[in-house]
């Protein structure tokens, strides 16, 4: 079997012992091994199915251990905490197309391994064949535009705000005013997917019935990412509805949701997917344990999800702008050269006119969705304006213009650059 006809993941590992040693244990633990060799575990069956180490690249040691580890501890381990890169390649047979067993095998019992003190999933690397037995995206950049008649410009969003608590029908004279505005976007935040004051039988027909009036009195649909995160059947029949009431798009919160769960619902329906990650967080911050967005973002793409969450620069959250620009990066980039499944990036956390500027200047391309939510309700002048000064922000950027001198003529980023960039 060739290397090509291989799944290549590649770790970042922290031990005390020779990182080539922990190397053969991971590669064993996540394929035919164990802590010793079984009967019936025969030298045959090691070349068919056993993982392969392909290359360790040591790194720059630590001065302390990353994560706690009671073997070790019990061992009485000193250190030196070794650090290396470690290339593990996959037998495509060990797991053949199924997802759940695809994350297990690179993921799964690593992260408890007594070896370590530290483990990262860094990348994920498909074999084309492998990646083809998937879901692909429905919509993508392509179609996302092609539905909300966005011929070119960034996409943009917002988040329905208060985030939760709106009843069915406040939810929906605030979708009027937000299409009227001149959104392009709209998603329910996570927290708010079926709650008793706003069932999703309540809530899908008063908003699509004012998304249907704009789409009529306009030309203009406005895509609306309902949140139906539910338990699979749920979500299936909320998708249903949606596609009943002329609705584009569905949100589900991946992580909690499942892998499996968003296969079936990609199956179910030919909605967009509106992929939100809350709870990455718990996967990645810490740099020495879990998984990084490249790696999360294939595995959530073999699922056939069209938009992918990754922050925003400047934003309220943790992640350092250049893991915003690197995750959508990861999106823009098909994830094998015989496929075109490049996803949606959105940006979001804290957005408005003034950030902008470093969103062009850092990807470079207006293929994203870039949401905002007290950017463009909380504008003092109204949504309107709200959404008037980032599209007035990113024609400065495309053109190379300061927002400062793109102001003097655009009033609406004038109020914005006033109001919310002030210290």
């Amino acid at each position: 079997m060739t290397v090509a006809e291989r799944i290549r993941a590649r770790y970042l590992v922290e031990t005390p012992l020779d990182p080539a040693a922990v190397a053969e244990v991971m590669a064993g633990e996540q394929s035919c091994g164990t802590f010793t060799r079984v009967e019936g575990e025969t030298d045959a069956l090691r070349e068919r199915a056993r993982a392969t180490v392909e290359a360790i690249t040591e790194l720059a040691p630590a001065e302390a251990p990353s994560l706690p580890n009671a073997l070790l501890e019990r061992k009485g381990a000193r250190g030196p905490w070794r650090r290396a890169h470690i290339d593990i390649s996959f037998p495509v047979a060990n797991i053949g197309a199924n997802l759940p067993t695809l994350a297990a095998t690179v993921s799964g019992n690593l992260y408890d391994l007594g070896e370590v003190t530290g483990l990262r999933l860094e990348s994920l690397q498909l074999p084309a064949a492998y990646r083809a037995q998937f879901e692909m995206p429905r919509a993508g950049i392509a179609g996302t535009r092609r539905i909300t008649v966005v011929a070119s410009g960034a996409l943009v969003g917002t988040i329905i705000k208060p985030n939760v608590g709106l009843s069915a029908g406040e939810t929906a004279e605030l979708v009027a005013r937000l299409c009227a505005a001149g959104v392009d976007f709209i998603k329910d935040d996570e927290v708010c997917a079926n709650p008793a004051h706003a069932p999703l039988a309540e809530r899908v027909p008063a908003v699509m019935a004012v998304v249907r009036a704009h789409q009529e009195r306009t030309g203009k649909h406005v895509m609306v990412a309902f949140n139906i995160t539910d338990e699979t059947d749920a979500m299936k029949r909320h998708a249903d509805l949606v596609e009943r009431e002329g609705g584009s798009c569905v949100m589900a919160s991946l992580n909690w949701c499942g892998h499996s769960g968003m296969q079936t619902l990609r199956r179910h329906t030919g909605l967009a997917l509106h992929g939100h990650r809350n709870g990455y967080g718990a996967l990645s911050r810490h740099p020495l344990l879990g998984i990084s967005f490249q790696a999360y973002q294939t595995l959530w793409r073999l699922a056939g999800v069209d938009h992918m969450h990754v922050h925003g620069l400047q934003g309220k959250f943790s992640q350092p702008d250049s893991e915003v620009i690197e995750s959508a990066r990861d999106c823009f980039t098909p994830l094998t050269d015989a496929t075109d499944d490049r996803v949606m990036p959105a940006f979001s956390s804290g957005q408005w006119a003034g950030t902008v500027p470093a969103t062009w200047a850092a990807i470079g391309s207006d293929d994203l969705l870039f949401m905002a939510g007290g950017g463009i309700l909380a504008h003092p002048d109204g949504a309107a304006a709200g959404v008037t000064s980032i599209r007035q922000a990113w024609s400065a950027a495309r053109a190379g213009t300061a927002l400062q001198e793109a102001a003097r003529s655009a009033p609406e980023l004038a109020r914005a650059l006033a109001f919310f960039g002030k210290p």
